[in-house]
């Protein structure tokens, strides 16, 4: 179902540094009739000015920019003045600690096709909804999550269970790992499982991110339950489990598993 009215398109800008880049979304948006490109940003600078003139619906926004980068973007036009955000980065840490989390839409490049069209229809959904108040929510809980990286966050500490006539809990600190099952997180703890409704964007912002990491859309991994790290044959890395589960990793985040397991090393090494 189109989403423009009497001929009115949804209206987009793109931001970022690397020309590539701004072409490449450019001809993908082109695809899309519901779609007008109202201008293609090499700056947080110009951006801003895009946002504040043109008023658009939906912004590509660079993550790091020489200069300025997204999130100062952010802050200078103000949180309730901004349109839907969908990120772009080539960093995987921001991707999944940051974004997911606060449930915002995000491209990790490199990027597919496929992807892009799962970023941009969600992000046309919310500009038919008008969620925006709610995004502004989230997006100012992102902002002040990276400014203050290290601030003190109250995680759970037990997980709540309802089965037919009883409830039940489990601590968080006796759960091996978590595995996504459509709307539901299978969680695995102590050589149990437990099925619990609730998503892992959900479960990853409630969980404390320096003993859970999620290294995948689908599994979230306890830190201390990680025995260790392999290659597999086609050069994907598994982690394999304290029980001898094996998960397989997203790209980029073998390096963010490594540096919650062995921090000395990962300060040793300059990175």
């Amino acid at each position: 179902m189109p989403l423009s009215v009497a001929g009115i398109p949804v209206t987009v800008i793109v931001v970022d540094d690397e020309p590539l880049a701004r072409e490449g979304v450019r001809a993908l948006l082109a695809e899309d009739p519901d779609i007008a490109v109202l201008q293609l940003c090499a700056s947080g600078q110009s951006a801003i000015r895009a946002i504040v003139d043109l008023s658009p619906n939906i912004v590509f926004l660079d993550v790091q920019m020489p200069g300025m980068s997204g999130f100062e973007v952010i802050r200078t036009v103000g949180v309730d003045r901004m349109p839907f955000i969908i990120f772009t980065t080539a960093f995987d840490q921001y991707a999944l600690d940051a974004f997911e989390a606060h449930a915002l839409e995000y491209l990790l490049k490199p990027f597919s096709d496929e992807r892009f069209t799962v970023a941009l229809t969600r992000a046309k959904q919310f500009v038919r909804d008008k969620r925006l108040a709610e995004l502004g929510q989230r997006l100012s809980s992102l902002l002040a999550d990276e400014a203050n990286p290290g601030r003190s966050r109250d995680f759970a500490e037990r997980l709540t269970f309802r089965g037919t006539g009883r409830t039940y809990f489990v601590s968080v600190a006796s759960i091996d790992w978590i595995e996504g099952a459509g709307y539901y997180a299978n969680v695995h703890a102590e050589g149990k499982q437990h099925l619990l409704r609730e998503s892992l964007t959900s479960l990853t912002s409630r969980l404390d991110p320096s003993q859970f990491i999620r290294v995948h859309r689908s599994a979230i991994l306890n830190v201390r339950c990680v025995k260790e790290i392999r290659s597999s044959p086609n050069r994907d890395s598994i982690a394999v489990m304290a029980d001898g589960t094996r998960v397989r990793l997203a790209r980029g985040a073998r390096g963010r598993l490594q540096s919650l397991l062995d921090p000395a090393a990962q300060e040793g090494s300059g990175t």
